[in-house]
This record gives structure tokens, C-alpha cells and sequence, in this order.
């Protein structure tokens, strides 16, 4: 009996081994299952969109084909407000002068504060410059790209809701005050360049080369009238050579617009490397900008050799520039290790120009 009995009870186990042995092999079946799964489809078992783009996955395009950066020709392009249009690292070393083309639309005025001198360009060549005053240190002129748009003849004057207005008596702000008041500060001429900053007349041929505004630039009447007269033939603008005159005779406000803005790129550069010269311009906003470092960093940019060249000598460079002059030497000089001895302190404004401004009536 307790034979037959151990027999049913070894059957018994025997299938509830086999069940649980399936059991456990249908398990393992499912888990597995869903592992792979989980591994094809979550975000973390396969590389996000992002890593392809990190240097440590793959080279990217620009490691393996760009080229290396080239300097730019063209003043129009650069980026840095503090570099001037005449920069041998714009120019390639070299300005080309022409004589303004009637009827040729390419033209744009370019300015850098320090050196006080605003310059007409037509094709990408210098048409003339001109001298001028800007903003006083407590109203700088605006540093970027501005535009015009119109030129006026004996515009009005509507004073701005500023606190230096606000010291004179005799305006209101937002008053509307006519070319033929003498409270008009604006003289024949202005060229708006957006958000109240104009080109516009002097009020004395002392203005040029110095600190004199509310932001705006100013030009003797004859030079501006010039630097308009060319933009008009340039552009071949809508107005006649009898009316201009008669607008330089009368009070008549004459507006002219121009069918594209005449880009306005206005710079504050001290160190310039203009045709293989260094220019060292007065800092007149006091911007720290005529620090060794940034000389040293300027020459080395310009491809000078300074390993003849002394802290002690870049700080004297320095210190012979004074608020009405510059230092000029050739790079050559500097290399050689020369530039003392043969730099030259220069009038800022020279000597000719102002002769040629004392000369003239406003």
C-alpha cells in the first residue's frame, strides 16, 4: 500500500516540477521580450539627435573642409564697431580715390569719432573726406550703423524732451522753431540719421576737430552742401540744381528724399594701420581704448613684427598723443625697432584745412 501510494505522490511531483518548470521558462520568455523591446524603443538605449553634433562623436564639417577665415576687403563688413573703414585689415592695404560718379547708386558715409573725419564712398573707393565736430564727451555721438534717408534745406528745429534743453530758457521742448529763428541751431542744412541725430551745419569753424554737440555731427555750410550735392548726383535724386540754389539763397525749408538710405557706419577706432602707418588718435570719450595691450594686439593683427618692441616703448608711444594731435609711424619703423625716432606727433585736424576753413564764410 505504501508503495503504491509513494508512486502517485512521486507522479504528482514530478508535474508540478514539469509545470513549474514551464512556468518559469514562459517568464523568463515575456521578460525577455520586453527588455528587447525597451531597449529598441526608449530614448536611452540609442544616442539622442544631439550627439552627433559633439566634437567627441564625430568630426564635424567645419573641422574637416572649412577654411581658415579670410580678412575681408570690404569696410561694409566689419563687425567690430571699433575698427576703422581705413583698417589695412579691411582694405587690403589700400585705398583707392576716385572722383564721384553722377548716376552711380553704390555710395556710403562712413565716420570715425577719434580721428574727427567723415568719408564719402562710391564703388568701394574714397570720394572725399571731410573734417568735422561731434558730440561732447557727456552727449556722445551714437557708435554704429545708422542711415539717411532725406536731405533738408533751412530745416526747423524741434528741441528734443532732453535735460540740456531744459537748461534753455528761451525753448520748449517739442517746439516747433523755423530756419529763419535765431534760436535755430541747425544753420542751412541738416541730414536726419535717425532718432533725432542729424549731419548738420556748424555754428563756427572752431566746431571742427573738437567736442561740440548733443550727439550730432557738424560740418562747415560749404562742405556740407558739397557732401549733399554729391549724394543728390549719386543717387540722382528729384531735385534741380536752380532749386537747391534758390534754398541756399531763402528760407524755404526743401525737403529731398532718396529713394534707398545712404548707409551711415559711424566708428570709434585710436588705432588704425592705414596704408602700412600706424594712427594713434586722442581716446575723446576717455573708452580706455588706448591701453599697451590693445596696441600690442592691433600691431600683432596688422602682421608686425614686435619682437624688437618694449612695453616701456608701446606705453611712450602712447603718451605722445595728446587731445589735438595723433602719433603717427610706419610699421616698418616699429619693426625695426625705430618707432621713437621716427614717429611724428601730428595736428589731429591739419594745419591746411584749417586755413582752408578760416578762408570761407559759413
Amino acid at each position: 500500500m505504501f508503495s503504491s501510494q509513494d508512486n502517485r505522490f512521486a507522479s504528482v511531483y514530478r508535474s508540478c516540477l514539469a509545470a513549474r518548470v514551464v512556468l518559469l521558462a514562459f517568464i523568463c520568455t515575456v521578460a525577455g521580450g520586453w527588455q528587447t523591446a525597451s531597449a529598441q524603443t526608449t530614448p536611452s538605449a540609442q544616442p539622442t539627435p544631439s550627439a552627433p553634433a559633439t566634437p567627441s562623436a564625430q568630426a564635424t564639417p567645419s573641422a574637416q573642409t572649412a577654411p581658415s577665415p579670410q580678412p575681408t576687403s570690404s569696410p561694409l563688413t566689419a563687425a567690430d564697431r571699433n575698427e576703422s573703414e581705413r583698417s589695412d585689415k579691411l582694405t587690403g592695404g589700400r585705398i583707392e580715390l576716385a572722383d564721384l560718379a553722377p548716376n552711380e547708386p553704390d555710395i556710403r558715409v562712413t565716420l570715425n569719432v577719434p580721428s574727427f573725419r567723415l568719408t564719402l564712398w562710391q564703388n568701394g573707393k574714397e570720394v572725399k573726406s571731410y573734417f568735422i565736430g561731434v558730440g561732447m564727451k557727456a552727449h556722445p555721438i551714437y557708435i554704429g550703423d545708422r542711415e539717411a534717408t532725406e536731405i533738408i534745406w533751412n530745416p526747423a528745429w524741434i528741441p528734443p524732451a532732453s535735460d540740456w534743453v531744459s537748461e534753455i530758457k528761451s525753448v520748449r521742448p517739442g517746439e516747433v522753431i523755423k530756419a529763419s529763428d535765431p534760436r535755430n541751431p541747425l544753420g542751412k542744412m541738416k541730414i536726419p540719421l535717425g532718432d533725432s541725430y542729424l549731419i548738420h551745419q556748424a555754428a563756427k569753424l572752431t566746431d571742427v576737430g573738437n567736442l561740440v554737440s548733443h550727439g550730432c555731427v557738424r560740418m562747415p555750410r560749404s562742405d556740407l552742401y558739397d557732401l549733399a550735392e554729391k549724394i543728390i548726383s549719386a543717387r540722382n535724386a528729384p531735385v534741380s540744381p536752380k532749386r537747391i540754389e534758390a534754398a541756399k539763397r531763402n528760407l524755404r525749408t526743401l525737403v529731398v528724399k532718396l529713394d534707398e538710405p545712404v548707409p551711415v557706419d559711424i566708428h570709434y577706432d585710436t588705432l588704425v594701420v592705414e596704408g602700412g602707418v600706424l594712427h594713434i588718435y586722442p581716446d575723446v570719450y576717455g573708452r580706455g581704448t588706448n591701453r599697451p595691450s590693445r596696441l600690442r594686439a592691433e600691431l600683432q593683427a596688422s602682421n608686425v613684427d614686435m619682437s624688437n618692441v618694449s612695453e616701456k616703448t608701446i606705453k611712450q608711444m602712447l603718451r605722445k598723443v595728446t587731445r589735438r594731435t595723433q602719433f603717427v609711424v610706419d610699421t616698418r619703423s616699429i619693426a625695426e625697432g625705430r618707432a621713437l625716432e621716427d614717429g611724428k606727433v601730428i595736428p589731429l585736424i591739419p594745419r591746411k584745412e584749417k586755413q582752408k576753413a578760416v578762408g570761407r564764410k559759413q
